[in-house]
């Protein structure tokens, strides 16, 4: 397993944890988490790379070690911007290689089209966006909001490591016991009182306000000039945020229209989590396209 280092950078006033493997001065490859994960979980695919590659992940705010907001609302612009801040750190001046997964992917894809110069070549993995919100939704979407800042969300806390082991693998039945072992050390912490907390702060949990919408996300997409790798996996479970399987085929094809130069691939026997289910197969996917 290649050790990892870490950096804490203080980002948009949080302190912000960075997770660098690999040489200092190899070709840097940029790797962006998903909801409710954190920059560790790339460890698998880090060690199945084969070339000689500066990895460098953040643990978005508010997951991981990096500090909490202090507001009450995750805004998701602020990971773009957070995004924007970090890349102007570690590359200043060259375009970079850039990979998202889940809510990373949808991240990479809003900076990809606001600063195309900036991505030298984009990769999604499972980076489908929400479905496309209606008008009459906006007022409930309002009401849970406010309600659920009335009483703030809270984590289910663990005896021991050995049960957040086994709450992700009851998420990702295929993660192995030695994978679940050593994300458990990531995804969480010992408290004073002996019990583990997740790494992520329950405000996430929350919803949000505002409404999603899709032609907005795509005009970003228009927007990317980089070349684009998109990843799915064959037994994905973001259909049932995207609706029933068949109306939401058709939609995911349409926002892949979207894109102007783009390779899709479809992961075998992985799940939403195919960096841990197929470390190996994503790893030469990426090199291969990086190459």
């Amino acid at each position: 397993m290649q050790v990892s280092r870490s950096e804490f950078l203080t980002v948009r006033g949080l302190r912000t944890h960075v997770r660098h493997w690999g040489r200092e001065g190899a070709p840097k490859l940029f790797m962006v988490h998903g909801w409710m994960d954190v920059s560790a979980s790339f460890q698998f695919v880090v060690d199945c790379l084969r070339g000689d590659w500066h990895v460098i992940a953040p643990d978005w705010r508010g997951f991981g070690l990096s500090e909490r907001t202090p507001a009450d609302t995750y805004w998701f612009p602020d990971y773009v911007a957070d995004l924007d801040a970090i890349l102007r750190h570690y590359s200043p001046d060259q375009a970079v290689n850039l990979l998202g997964h889940s809510m990373g992917g949808n991240v990479v894809g809003l900076y990809a089209g606001a600063r195309p110069q900036r991505v030298r070549k984009l990769i999604n993995l499972e980076g489908f966006g929400l479905p496309n919100s209606k008008p009459e939704q906006v007022p409930g979407r309002y009401a849970t909001w406010l309600d659920e800042l009335l009483e703030p969300a809270v984590m289910r806390r663990y005896p021991d490591r050995k049960a957040v082991a086994a709450r992700l693998q009851k998420t990702n039945p295929r993660l192995s016991d030695a994978r679940a072992d050593f994300l458990s050390q990531h995804w969480a912490a010992q408290q004073e009182d002996g019990q583990w907390d997740i790494l992520g702060d329950p405000q996430h949990k929350n919803a949000s306000p505002l409404p999603y919408h899709v032609e907005d996300f795509m005009a970003c997409w228009s927007a990317i000039a980089a070349p684009v790798l998109w990843v799915e996996a064959a037994e994905t479970n973001m259909w049932q945020w995207m609706g029933p399987k068949p109306e939401a085929r058709v939609e995911i094809d349409r926002r892949l229209g979207f894109l102007k130069d783009v390779t899709t691939r479809m992961m075998a026997d992985a799940g939403h989590m195919l960096h841990h289910d197929q470390p190996e197969a994503l790893a030469r996917m990426v090199e291969d396209f990086l190459a």
